[in-house]
């Protein structure tokens, strides 16, 4: 067993430099790759997580100015119908007015034609009535003889 214990001892002893060489590589590894290591995994999330975060203040700014440009297109839209209903509107009121002229216009010259044609009715009967009494004595005249016609007048 001592035996045993010495060559345990023997093999401690000679793995003392080994270990030693062991702790010094993790301690190196650890100052010379791992710290620039996490460095750099660390900047590389920050300038990630930094461009995510700037692309969705990117996104959120151009929805937001979307946003504003189809409001102000709604806008111009109800002005651009607004506009066109009112251009209708007032030539819908033009063409009213024309038509009310002309109507009026037509009004004026069948009433003046029929105020000509009264005029015209009634000269024709006087013209007539006074042609009829001169017609009725001739006819008298040339049917009756002289004397008999001056009787009846005279009556």
């Amino acid at each position: 067993m001592d035996q045993i214990l010495n060559q345990l001892g023997g093999l401690v002893l000679g793995s003392v430099p080994t270990m030693v060489l062991f702790i010094l590589l993790v301690a190196a590894y650890g100052l010379l790759v791992r710290r620039p290591l996490d460095r750099v995994l660390a900047e590389r999330r920050a300038r990630t997580s930094g461009a995510i975060e700037q692309a969705r203040r990117a996104i959120a700014a151009a929805e937001a100015e979307t946003a504003a440009y189809e409001e102000k297109l709604r806008h111009a839209r109800v002005e651009i119908f607004q506009m066109r209903d009112k251009k209708l509107k007032q030539w819908n009121a033009e063409r009213e007015a024309a038509l009310a002229q002309v109507r009026q216009q037509t009004h004026d010259r069948v009433h003046g034609a029929k105020q000509e044609i009264e005029q015209s009715a009634h000269e024709a009967r006087l013209q007539i009535a006074g042609m009829s009494e001169e017609l009725s004595s001739r006819i008298l005249n040339a049917v009756l003889p002289a004397g008999v016609h001056a009787a009846e007048v005279a009556q």
